[in-house]
């Protein structure tokens, strides 16, 4: 992939001495409310506040309106129409092979890379964390915890894989991708290797599950166990700065904290006077908190910058302060912060950027777009938020010279960018790399149907939808039809947990490289297997199962695929 090609032209690139280290600290579902430095009036967050008030803050600071997109523009400075990871389903979750990311560019540096949490841009190869540049991966799959692929795991005492082996972890997950970013970090500062420390976390995203000592303070008070999985986050973040100053670390590290979208479970209580949450372009869906610290780095005072910048700012911001050399090819629709950061520039060069993600399809008009103080909402709708705040007053009416230019902008980034959003970013079968696979609806294109919910109730129709997958050697393939996911060992007729469906299932079908296949189902069946020879190419996969009348049911929601020997 890139990586290999990249090794070969870094080789001769010139590589500063006492390379600062980088950790990026991701909290997922967190708003700009969900801080009592923020004005929470009920949340408690001592160690993030003391955090804030030792880093440069990006006080206008613009993510997408959901994770996976966010995601995405972090790791490679594009914006997600671009990258191909513009939903966090819908076969839209992964980045496109050959773009160069984050850590590919920092581990042909010299870098050693990690990554701990969640990683949401793609489970099976070639998308996963090890494959995309980081040399030690530690997550779960999917968005987390009861999202489809991990449909029975828990918080608590739960699974997670190790650069793709799956293991068990002991005690609150949370805790957990600190303590292993923390003895991983120890290991490469023993090891005198500059790193890349990525710690995403799932908290405080849903489910809401926290050890009750964490949110008894909140019982009555606003949303108890969300803000108590922010006030544990909160306690692990002064276990981290313990530890960077205990090490030394601290001084020689750059420490970037932010948040993957706007508010979810707090906004009604504080919302820090934007307007609505995460999914949405307004303000509230996609300004968030981007705090900037290195103590040796020379960025001057703690301060607060007002300059409107976005998350694909990030990566060319680190390339800057790190001194990592790119090819001359590398493109990015994000601009490097550091001469705002080490106060060397007064401001950018002025510019206009587009907000947008999608569910499923991408549609055009459902983007904000961003110009100095100015925000167009669906094409549309403009606000003044230094005047407004809240966007509560639309003044498209009166400032129509405004929305023709953000509208003239926008025109142009969709023309350009549009096309790719039909070009699907394929999974790969029969890799030498990852020799089973299995697929799950998450990545149904352009169906909905992600989470623990949509499979017990048999969401997206009665045939599902189809997989986009790459056959990488020709050969006799054997697939596996589930209605459950593997680990649970569960019959494809039977219930499994509340609010499930259950259906009649005596047969499946199977679509692939333009074959059709049919198989009955034995009696207590948990699966129903195929075996057929495939092609080397992209090619569609799609499995369904019927009833012994022959109509179709539900989509088959998990499939495992192994090239046969």
């Amino acid at each position: 992939m890139f990586l290999a090609a990249w090794l070969s032209w870094s080789a001769t690139a010139a590589v500063p001495t006492a390379r600062p280290n980088v950790l990026i600290v991701l909290t997922d579902d967190q708003g700009m409310g969900d801080f009592s430095c923020y004005g929470n009036p009920v949340l408690k967050t001592p160690n993030l506040d003391r955090l804030r008030e030792q880093c440069v803050r990006f006080t206008d600071f613009h993510v997408a309106p959901m994770c996976t997109p966010t995601r995405g523009q972090l790791l490679t400075g594009q914006d997600a129409v671009r990258n191909g990871a513009t939903s966090v389903t819908g076969g839209r979750s992964f980045i496109r092979p050959g773009i160069p990311t984050l850590p590919e560019l920092f581990a042909a540096a010299g870098y050693r890379t990690g990554m701990f949490g969640k990683w949401h841009l793609g489970d099976n190869y070639p998308h996963r964390p090890m494959d995309r540049g980081f040399q030690e991966a530690i997550c779960h799959l999917g968005w987390g915890f009861t999202s489809a692929p991990e449909f029975a795991n828990t918080l608590l005492d739960g699974r997670y894989f190790h650069d793709g082996v799956e293991k068990r972890f002991s005690g609150y997950c949370t805790d957990f991708w600190f303590e292993r970013a923390m003895a991983w970090m120890k290991e490469r500062q023993a090891a005198r290797q500059p790193f890349l420390c990525y710690l995403p976390l799932n908290a405080p995203h849903g489910p809401h599950v926290v050890p009750e000592k964490y949110s008894a303070p909140y019982e009555g008070k606003g949303p108890a166990k969300f803000f108590g999985m922010i006030a544990n986050l909160d306690e692990n973040i002064g276990r981290l700065e313990a530890f960077l100053r205990d090490t030394g670390l601290r001084d020689n590290t750059i420490l970037i904290f932010m948040t993957d979208n706007g508010g979810t479970a707090g906004v009604k209580l504080w919302n820090a006077g934007l307007r609505a949450g995460k999914t949405t372009f307004y303000d509230g869906g996609h300004r968030v908190p981007c705090w900037v610290r290195w103590p040796i780095g020379a960025l001057g005072e703690p301060r607060d910058i007002a300059t409107p910048a976005q998350v694909q700012d990030i990566l060319p911001t680190l390339l800057d302060l790190c001194v990592v050399n790119t090819p001359p090819s590398t493109r990015f629709d994000g601009v490097s912060l550091a001469g705002l950061l080490r106060v060397t520039t007064g401001q950018l060069p002025d510019r206009k950027f587009v907000v947008q993600y999608s569910r499923a399809k991408l549609e055009k008009w459902e983007c904000g777009v961003i110009w100095n103080q100015w925000r167009l909402v669906h094409g549309k709708e403009l606000y003044d938020v230094a005047a407004d705040r809240a966007q509560q007053t639309d003044l498209a009416a009166k400032h129509p010279d405004i929305v023709a230019k953000l509208r003239e902008h926008y025109e142009r980034w969709w023309t350009e960018l549009e096309p790719l959003s039909r070009e699907f970013v394929a999974t790969s079968l029969g890799a030498e790399k990852q020799p089973l696979v299995t697929l799950t609806s998450s990545d149904w294109q352009d169906v909905y149907a992600d989470n623990a919910g949509h499979v017990r109730q048999a969401a997206g129709g009665p045939r599902g939808g189809h997989w986009n997958v790459r056959v990488e050697r020709a050969g006799e393939y054997e697939i596996s039809l589930r209605r459950w996911p593997a680990e649970l060992d569960t019959a494809l007729t039977a219930l499994n947990g509340d609010g499930s469906r259950a259906l009649p299932i005596t047969g499946a079908k199977l679509t692939v490289g333009g074959q059709e296949l049919s198989e009955k189902a034995s009696p207590g069946a948990k699966e129903i297997k195929f075996q057929t020879r495939l092609p080397v190419g992209p090619i569609r996969l799609q499995g369904w199962f019927s009833d012994d009348k022959g109509s179709d049911l539900c989509g088959a929601f998990y499939a495992t695929v192994r090239r046969l020997p």
